[in-house]
């Protein structure tokens, strides 16, 4: 799902869950990749093993600090990363309810070529379009409540999120 989809739609989730708050994961990645030198390669922060830890014990110590919810918007497709994250947290008894903002890969497509964050057509988001739709198909709607965004706007789904967690 696009990035700022997602950033979007978790904005709006915040706004209709009290006591909540939006935590980027993607800054733990931003903050591994202004490390000088730098880290191994990669094309992508979410293979670096401090991330997966890093974003545990961030979110720890944030509700320990504050309390309430954190709202996550974050796309993991290796499932490997996705249970290391799960048992971190699980470890800290902080409970975790996942949800996968999906769409069907021609509206990903045509969100892709309007983007206005990474740019029209980003490479990095069309490269991981066939990862989302493998991990889709082979684990990542199973572990997760799935919202089709594909008629949806950010608001509507939002909506539809804040609903079930408070539910």
């Amino acid at each position: 799902m696009p990035p700022h989809r997602g950033t979007t739609t978790s904005v709006l989730v915040q706004q209709l869950i009290p006591d909540s708050r939006v935590f980027d994961a993607e800054k733990v990645g931003e903050t591994l990749m202004d490390i000088t030198p730098g880290l191994p390669g990669t094309d992508n922060f979410q293979h670096w093993p401090p991330w997966r830890p890093l974003v545990v014990e961030t979110v720890r110590h944030v509700l320990d600090y504050t309390g309430g919810t954190l709202v996550m918007p974050m796309t993991v497709l290796v499932e490997q990363y996705w249970r290391e994250i799960c048992k971190g947290l699980a470890q800290y008894a902080i409970p975790v309810r996942h949800f996968v903002l999906h769409a069907d890969q021609d509206t990903l497509r045509g969100r892709i070529a309007g983007d206005t964050v990474l740019g029209p057509n980003s490479p990095f988001r069309l490269r991981h379009l066939e990862l989302y739709a493998e991990a889709a198909r082979t684990w990542l709607h199973a572990e997760a409540e799935v919202v089709d965004t594909t008629h949806l706007t950010p608001v509507q789904a939002a909506l539809q999120i804040a609903k079930a967690v408070k539910s």
